[in-house]
């Protein structure tokens, strides 16, 4: 049975119909997939993932997603179709994304060779292929975009900034990956990716004037152009302004597709910041929906411990480290590890793991030490956590925190005049660090525990005089070392200065019991020497 010409002719009209559609959504989705609006692009590349162009473009939305088997998956959709012109770079993109490059640069070369090194679009694309993959150094990238550009015998912004990302993989490649930036801006100033890659460099480059500059550059263009807000969130996390960072963050997430993805990057903010309940919040969320998200099974180990939930931490540390092989276990799920063990009473074992962590991993011994020394103390282990620290002065690498931790750490072993000449040389470089003196007189004050030497005396005064310039921030210690004053002048029988030490107790902090007593007790001795009868002379 043939066929009617009608239901041919609109079959025709359908086809011809969604050619034009896809024409229009093609653009569209490629602008989704940058602004990482990928749920967006799959609806309007889906309905004609058929259409090579649109299998194309979903395996570089899935490859940025870092699903390489989706990605292998539509490039070689798009690879079967002799007609497409990109479809051997389509199939050398299969191979990318599943990590076999030198499989993948034959079929580069095959490309290349099928035009003769003369279409400049399929040279673009192999650079596109080797910019958006994860491969640190790579010259065939570099120089298919050379020759795209010789080629068209004009820059192309879009081609200059595949450019810029190859050389920003490499090793010392910031400078040349700027200036391709900076080209790509020649080609087109409303580029709005060009400036974004600037402010992304910028960032790496610690150059927050400059990050901003371009940042908001690519706002004024587009200030629905979300990611960018994420990069500022991170620019202003580096520069101490962690207040503008959550908010910007914030502004991110808000703005930018609501996925487990997003949220879960919300949530690593929040941790860095140190948010951890909130943090938390958005960890169990994501887990919610998506129970095996490696990321955030981790940090959800990391918060609990934060939040002084150690028995649930260490559960969930001990799912996360079942969940990956050993070689993908980083130095920190060791150290977290170690001071989980430690704080649940396993302190052999936490200690063990910690150093470890240490041994794996040099570079970062010299942080992981303090976290070492920390277990030992938990264990009341100080003559070991003395050690650790000792260790890490004598390789040069100790600051003057390190010389107050380990002069707290001799306190902590009663060895009081080894604590008080640490703290002396601490208080000698920093005459105004005030938590220094008020250390070294709680050493001379257990060196001298009835005050009979007042050995304490000059240190808390010294404190004082520091301290009392941001008084709420150190009401505390003002309020001790008011206290000493006037039990110290009360044994030398100089009543009216204990009771001023003591009254200036109370000034910094209202509620402080000991001076409340204390000068009670100096009330209740006026009154009963003023009702006791007088002898007869």
């Amino acid at each position: 049975m043939t066929n009617k010409p009608w239901k041919l002719s609109l079959l025709a009209a359908f086809s011809l119909a969604g050619s034009a559609v896809f024409a229009q959504n093609l653009p569209a989705a490629r602008q989704a997939i940058e602004l990482e609006r990928y749920s967006e692009a799959k609806r309007q590349l889906l309905a004609s993932q058929s259409n090579p162009e649109a299998a194309y473009e979903l395996g570089r939305l899935y490859a940025k997603q870092e699903k390489a088997d989706s990605a292998a998956y539509f490039f070689n959709i798009a690879s079967k179709d002799v007609r497409f012109p990109l479809a051997n770079v389509a199939s050398g993109r299969a191979l990318l994304a599943q990590g076999k490059k030198a499989e993948a640069d034959i079929q580069f070369d095959a490309a290349a060779k099928a035009t003769k090194n003369k279409d400049a679009k399929v040279l673009a694309a192999i650079g596109q292929a080797y910019a958006e993959s994860d491969i640190k150094d790579n010259q065939k990238g570099v120089d298919a975009i050379n020759q795209a550009i010789k080629l068209n015998k004009k820059d192309d912004a879009a081609w200059l900034v595949y450019l810029g990302d190859i050389y920003e993989k490499r090793d010392n490649g910031g400078g040349d990956a700027m200036n391709a930036y900076d080209r790509a801006l020649l080609a087109d100033p409303s580029y709005t990716l060009a400036y974004y890659r600037k402010g992304q460099l910028n960032v790496r480059a610690r150059n927050g004037k400059e990050a901003l500059t371009n940042f908001e550059k690519v706002v004024s263009q587009n200030a629905n152009y979300a990611p960018v807000y994420r990069d500022m969130a991170e620019m202003y996390y580096y520069a101490g302004q962690y207040d503008q960072a959550s908010q910007t963050m914030k502004k991110y997430t808000d703005m930018s597709e609501k996925t487990p993805n997003t949220q879960a990057t919300y949530a690593a903010f929040l941790y860095l910041n140190k948010k951890y309940p909130e943090a938390l919040t958005q960890i169990q969320e994501v887990l919610a929906k998506d129970p095996s998200n490696v990321t955030m099974n981790r940090l959800l180990a990391y918060s609990l411990y934060e939040t002084n939930q150690n028995d649930q931490a260490l559960a969930a540390m001990d799912k996360y480290m079942k969940m990956v092989s050993a070689d993908k276990l980083i130095t920190d799920d060791y150290v977290y590890y170690g001071k989980m063990l430690t704080k649940a009473g396993r302190s052999d074992e936490g200690i063990a793991v910690i150093e470890r962590a240490i041994k794996n991993d040099p570079t970062k011994a010299a942080d992981l030490q303090n976290d070492l020394a920390q277990a030992y103390i938990i264990k009341k282990d100080y003559p070991k956590a003395i050690g650790v620290y000792k260790t890490k002065m004598a390789g040069g690498k100790a600051q003057l925190t390190d010389q107050v931790r380990l002069a707290a750490i001799y306190s902590l072993n009663k060895q009081y005049t080894q604590a008080d000449s640490l703290l002396n040389i601490v208080v000698t470089a920093r005459p105004t660090y005030a938590p220094g003196y008020l250390l070294r007189a709680q050493a001379n004050s257990n060196l001298d525990p009835e005050a009979k030497q007042g050995l304490a005396r000059p240190h808390y005064e010294k404190y004082i005089e520091v301290a009392k310039a941001d008084p709420a921030k150190n009401k505390d210690g003002l309020a001790e070392a008011y206290r000493y004053l006037g039990a110290y002048y009360y044994t030398k029988g100089d009543k009216a200065t204990s009771v001023s030490n003591f009254q200036q107790a109370l000034a910094v902090n209202p509620g402080d019991e000991q001076a409340t007593k204390a000068l009670a007790e100096i009330n209740k001795t006026k009154t009963a020497a003023k009702a006791a009868p007088q002898k007869k002379k």
